[in-house]
């Protein structure tokens, strides 16, 4: 879930680009004709790893930035239209999972009916929103429009407590501002400006398309911009959001209603078909949500109106006729991120059908696409990981015996899921009709809303997904210790079940590492063994983790990645703690893999070469300057280029694969170096 933010920052790669090409035959895996060698490895490893591999792959219009996430992605959408279309061709019986994919994808397909259908999918919501006279009215509203899919002032939902992992709580979290950063609306640089000016245009050009005036649509627009700007002054940033503890503010839920007094809390719980008692709750934010609660009560129901008016029709601009689908792309394609040129519909027809049938596809694709031999190496290659992990606690000469105990329980007891999972979501209560595509959007976020909140007051179901099996991508889950990798990564160039432990090391192994290194980086690290948010590092240890874990930020905070743009090395210093781990539990494991056996040299590559190598493979992109100034923003991970040339010269192993000296560019001296894990 988008809301349960530790977790999603913990990804492998929020979908940043990477290298790609062909699977390998060969037994290296490392595809030499993405090396540009004419750039020296100290120089720049980036480049000379895979400067070929960019120069030959350029951004097309579709694309904001292009790597082997994309190349996967590519591969994997066409596995499933083929699986969907097969579906969709068909008469299938009627409430089956077959005719629910099925219809989704035709009612995403049919232009036809879409252009015809214009804003009708949402005039009448439009008009209710329209009819409020009174701010008693506006409660109601936000509840009946987030049954439909239509987020709006802030966020609830329903996970474990994170001093009480194995119990689910109602939480509130921050929300309402459609940049998603807060920046966007406070700061003054061109740049942010530039932006800000563009979304205000797109907000005038929605109100337009559902019939406002010109002078209408600029009123509505200037509402939205004040309600937006005034929850973003109160909004945490993206870095604030990273400290667990600050974000934990449990209470009981009648101290709450009196602590938030002028919002009709009773009714918003109500409205959203909670029928569990709500004892207690914790709201991560304090200071938006007492934000909202001043809005509502002070602003005239006019600017509410407008506010609402504007979250429905951005909601739903994606699902209408091609002049909102336009206009949506115009803005958050264009201008957030410098793409040119809109998906295909079927591409989009078939990210429609994973979003509202995620599981039910991706037991689909596992059937037919993930061979069982890659779920056993991966589990192998696990089990390797977290023995190389053990050692690499009881390296660390800044940690206390104790300390080292605790977190090697921790490590004993991570929770790993490969491939798929071994329940499946049952959809039997999602209904899926020929009305209309936002209608049909609208019922399966309502059935996920529900699923959601009917959790309340049940045990955390520990075996859940938080991906879906086709996703590119993996995660570490702190509130269950849990590692996890779909079935959609495990492919070239990520892994190879022809090629040797030196590549699939260098890659997955890394992938593995990374996610294992997140229940001991700066959020992980205040978890424990079964998910809770408590302190069990011995005094003073937290302290020297702190000192050492600094050098990293500050070295990130230090690299410009435009022309006066820095990267924000507190912001991704999770990411690169991960990194840095993966990278150094990897290559003892690797060690430890292949010391009776080593590999030979191959191509006149060495076992230690290649694996750098793979790793650094995964990580080549074309990425275009919007893009890249929006994730600088807004991403917890680095850009592929610095999750290179930022983190190899931190790993002393590089420096002997690749003859490093004081002389290369790269270097950096043994004691200015990243020391941890």
């Amino acid at each position: 879930m988008k809301t349960i933010k530790y977790v999603v920052a913990a990804t492998f790669a929020a979908m940043l680009a990477g290298c790609a090409g062909q699977k390998q035959t060969n037994t290296i895996g490392i595809d030499l004709a993405n090396m540009d060698t004419t750039v020296a490895a100290g120089q720049d490893f980036y480049e000379y790893a895979c400067g070929n591999w960019m120069k030959s792959h350029p951004l097309t219009a579709e694309y904001s930035r292009y790597g082997s996430f994309e190349v996967l992605d590519e591969n994997n959408r066409k596995q499933l239209r083929e699986l969907i279309e097969g579906l969709a061709s068909k008469q299938n019986e009627p409430g089956s999972l077959a005719q629910k994919i099925g219809d989704v994808y035709n009612l995403a397909m049919d232009s036809v009916t879409l252009n015809q259908q214009g804003a009708e999918p949402i005039k009448e919501e439009l008009q209710q929103i329209a009819a409020m006279k009174d701010k008693s009215e506006i409660v109601p509203m936000i509840t009946q429009l987030l049954n439909q899919g239509v987020g709006s002032y802030f966020s609830s939902f329903v996970y474990a407590d994170p001093k009480n992992s194995d119990v689910n709580m109602f939480q509130l979290n921050q929300g309402g501002i459609n940049l998603g950063e807060k920046e966007y609306y406070l700061d003054n640089d061109s740049a942010t400006i530039n932006i800000r000016e563009n979304y205000k245009k797109y907000i005038v050009k929605l109100f337009t398309l559902v019939g406002c005036s010109d002078a209408e649509a600029t009123q509505k627009m200037n509402d939205v911009m004040e309600i937006e700007t005034a929850i973003a002054k109160e909004s945490f940033d993206a870095v604030q959001q990273r400290d667990p503890e600050a974000n934990y503010h449990k209470m009981a839920y009648a101290d709450f209603k009196k602590q938030f007094a002028g919002f009709d809390w009773d009714a918003y719980v109500k409205g959203l078909g909670i029928k569990t008692e709500i004892a207690d709750l914790n709201v991560s934010q304090l200071e938006p949500i007492k934000e909202v609660v001043r809005l509502i009560n002070t602003l005239p129901v006019s600017k509410h109106i407008a506010y609402l008016q504007f979250n429905l029709i951005d909601a739903a601009a994606s699902c209408l006729s091609d002049d909102f689908v336009n206009a949506r792309f115009d803005f958050y394609g264009k201008v957030l991120s410098g793409r040119q040129e809109l998906s295909p519909r079927w591409k989009r027809a078939v990210s429609a059908v994973n979003g509202m049938l995620g599981e039910a596809v991706g037991q689909m694709y596992v059937e037919k696409y993930f061979p069982a031999a890659a779920k056993e190496r991966m589990v192998k290659l696990v089990k390797n990981l977290q023995t190389a992990l053990g050692e690499r606690i009881d390296a660390q000469d800044w940690m206390s015996d104790s300390t080292k105990l605790v977190a090697k329980e921790k490590l004993a007891t991570f929770h790993v899921k490969v491939g798929y999972p071994d329940t499946w979501k049952d959809y039997s209560n999602l209904d899926i009709k020929k009305d209309s595509y936002w209608a049909n959007n609208c019922r399966a976020s309502k059935w996920a809303l529900d699923d959601n909140y009917s959790r309340l007051g049940k045990p955390v179901d520990k075996e859940e997904w938080l991906m879906t099996p086709q996703t590119v991508n993996a995660y570490y889950n702190p509130s269950t210790n849990e590692i996890c990798f779909p079935a959609g990564i495990l492919q070239y160039p990520f892994f190879d079940m022809n090629a040797d432990d030196a590549f699939n090391y260098g890659a997955i192994g890394v992938v593995i590492g990374h996610e294992m290194t997140h229940g001991f980086d700066d959020q992980g690290r205040q978890f424990d063994k079964n998910g809770n948010l408590r302190d069990w590092w011995a005094p003073g240890d937290a302290e020297r983790f702190n000192e050492r874990v600094k050098v990293m930020a500050d070295f990130f905070s230090n690299i410009e990645v435009l022309p006066g743009l820095k990267a924000n090395g507190q912001l991704t210093l999770g990411e690169n703690i991960a990194d840095h781990g993966g990278l150094s539990v990897s290559y003892l494991a690797f060690k430890n893999a292949t010391k009776d056996a080593p590999l030979a040299t191959e191509s006149g590559l060495t076992p230690e070469q290649r694996f750098f190598l793979a790793y650094a493979n995964v990580w080549a992109a074309n990425v275009r300057d919007e893009e890249i100034r929006s994730r600088t923003k807004s991403d917890p991970h680095s850009l592929g280029r610095w999750r290179v040339n930022g983190a190899l010269p931190h790993i002393d192993a590089w420096y002997e694969a690749f003859n490093i000296t004081p002389n290369d560019p790269l270097y950096i001296a043994p004691e200015n170096r990243v020391k941890v894990w």
